[in-house]
């Protein structure tokens, strides 16, 4: 039997509200973040300001910022807004008017309508390394994209510096997820400097199928000696497994030279080590093919005119 037409619609109301109310709460989280999200724009000299307070419009204005950092507004005088965020200084802007009695509640929106660097810089390790211009901020992958990408050589740990407050740096990683890469995206803003540094290079040379540099450019900026075997295509019949050596240029200018059997790698009875940038693993040829016994220095040296190969 089916229930009354009054229990039918009082059950609707029921879904409908219940509907409502997770959406609200939706809603809520959302603002809630986007509210905690740090503003990082900065109004700086130079730029100019779009002024108004809510119910007054002759109260709109287009102050640029001085040298020093001021604007000039009607009611107040002068205004160091330099260093603020656009809400910073609306806050700043409604105290002085409430203090100089001009007005009583004043809801001031300050807005940037022209900066005065337009561009951005893109620096070190980009297909097109120079400033573009900029007039509103972008996404970092955007910015990237005007400087032709990085290059095959570039870390993925990217810095941008903050025009107009050179200590706040943020940091980027550039995963090679594309997925990752899209959603911890930065926004660059008009002045910013990006700068893509070098990423470490390590070598295998000797009796390996692909002697060659390797660049670390996969996420962590680090390959450990297994790995770095395995791009080199493995070793050779020939190669003299038990002699291997990792060669590493000490901060005073000489050479360590730490023997190791590739087998004992392979085995687990020695560990894995992550390679530092410029190291080189060097695998000796069997003696039958060896010459001459080299020193540390020389085999750094040769290594260092090996073809460069990127981390797939």
């Amino acid at each position: 039997m089916s229930e009354p037409v009054s229990i039918q619609v009082t059950n609707t109301i029921k879904s409908l509200c219940s509907c409502v109310a997770l959406l609200l709460a939706i809603g809520v989280t959302l603002a809630s973040k986007a509210a905690a999200a740090p503003e990082s724009l900065l109004i700086g000299a130079g730029d100019q300001l779009h002024v108004q307070v809510a119910d007054t419009p002759e109260m709109e204005q287009h102050p640029r910022v001085t040298d020093a950092g001021e604007i000039p507004l009607v009611g107040v005088g002068n205004v160091n807004v330099a260093g603020l965020t656009p809400a910073q200084a609306a806050i700043v802007i409604q105290n002085r008017l409430i203090a100089a009695n001009y007005m009583r509640h004043p809801e001031v929106f300050v807005t940037v309508e022209q900066f005065a660097t337009q561009s951005v810089s893109v620096l070190g390790e980009v297909k097109a390394p120079g400033a573009y211009p900029v007039g509103t901020p972008r996404s970092i992958l955007d910015v990237l994209a005007l400087a032709g990408g990085l290059s095959g050589v570039a870390d993925r740990n990217i810095l941008v510096e903050r025009h107009g407050d050179p200590s706040n740096l943020v940091h980027y990683n550039f995963s090679n997820d594309s997925g990752a890469a899209v959603a911890a995206q930065v926004l660059v803003n008009p002045g910013d400097t990006v700068i893509v540094p070098k990423a470490g290079i390590v070598y295998v040379v000797g009796d390996v199928n692909h002697p060659g540099a390797f660049v670390m450019s996969n996420n962590e900026s680090k390959i450990t000696m297994l790995e770095a075997l395995a791009l080199a295509g493995g070793l050779t019949k020939t190669a003299k497994q038990g002699s291997a050596r990792l060669i590493r240029k000490e901060p005073g200018g000489s050479f360590s030279d730490q023997k190791f059997s590739v087998g004992d790698l392979q085995e687990g009875k020695i560990a894995d080590a992550a390679m530092q940038p410029g190291d080189v693993l060097y695998i000796p040829f069997s003696f039958g093919r060896n010459i001459a016994v080299l020193g540390a220095g020389s085999i750094a040296a040769s290594a260092a005119s090996a073809a460069i190969y990127a981390v797939p």
